[in-house]
């Protein structure tokens, strides 16, 4: 009866930790988001979002150059590490016992840990050097690079999930192997797949570090991927470090902007989960 008693406290303890833990760590969340929005909203407005950054000194200007080149760079990005991340999930889900498969995947663990301003640093070496100037492609590279093992990993858990009856099934009508993977099991799977990818653009929508070496900033309108290019990550850096009282604001707009953004995706990832989601 003392060991019943004894493990009920223990069971107490434990979830009453667990919930000022998580007080813990929610409550600064909130804090900061209550700060950016508060800070942010009262910037935004139609020319906000239309206008180019205005000279210093001048007031209002927008960031409508670092919206497009954000959207450029995150293209960019996908159309990088999205078609070789699926690949390579896909040779690791179903080579899963080669050595290929083993140095792969290392490979993939350790290119996940690597800090996002050494992927900026080796964009820097492999396109700005060469060819002589900061673009946007070489900051689609050093995202992509950084998005890439997201999707690997995503599209090889999600792969392992479908029941190995279903490639039987498949196989046994006489579908060849290939169109098993692309016709069945792709789409079967595509539900996790398209929310690593999500996750991927989310987490790569907000790095500054890589872009400092690749793509390096504009205040011009730009959407030539050989010209440096501006994104929000860069303009919130550049303008919040600023002395200049209308920079800070636009900082503080474009922070709330890039909020929304990744909130956006944080949604329309549960969304597609929940509306593709397979059940075996």
């Amino acid at each position: 009866m003392k060991n019943l008693k004894f493990r009920i406290m223990i069971d107490k303890f434990f979830i009453i930790l667990i919930a000022i833990l998580t007080f813990a760590i929610i409550v600064p969340l909130f804090a900061i988001l209550f700060y950016v929005v508060k800070q942010g909203v009262s910037v935004i407005n139609w020319e906000f979002f239309v206008s180019l950054p205005a000279p210093i000194g001048v007031k209002g200007g927008g960031i409508s150059n670092a919206i497009v080149g954000t959207l450029i760079l995150i293209f960019l990005s996908a159309i990088i590490s999205i078609p070789l991340g699926i690949t390579a999930g896909i040779f690791l889900s179903e080579y899963n016992s080669s050595r290929l498969s083993n140095y792969v995947r290392l490979s993939t663990e350790i290119l996940q840990g690597i800090p996002s301003i050494v992927m900026g640093i080796i964009a820097y070496i492999w396109i700005v050097k060469p060819i002589g100037r900061f673009s946007a492609l070489s900051g689609a590279v050093a995202l992509g690079i950084m998005m890439l093992p997201l999707v690997v990993k995503s599209t090889e858990e999600n792969l392992r999930l479908i029941p190995q009856s279903l490639r039987e099934a498949s196989l046994a009508l006489g579908v060849p192997y290939y169109r098993t993977i692309l016709k069945v099991v792709l789409p079967a799977s595509l539900s996790g797949i398209l929310t690593g990818i999500l996750i991927g653009i989310a987490r790569v929508a907000g790095e500054t570090a890589p872009l400092l070496f690749t793509a390096f900033g504009s205040p011009y309108m730009n959407v030539n991927i050989l010209k440096p290019i501006n994104s929000l990550p860069l303009l919130i850096f550049n303008y919040a470090s600023s002395p200049y009282h209308e920079w800070q604001r636009i900082a503080w707009g474009a922070s709330f902007v890039l909020i929304v953004f990744v909130l956006i995706l944080s949604l329309m990832t549960k969304g597609l989960t929940r509306k593709w989601k397979t059940e075996f």
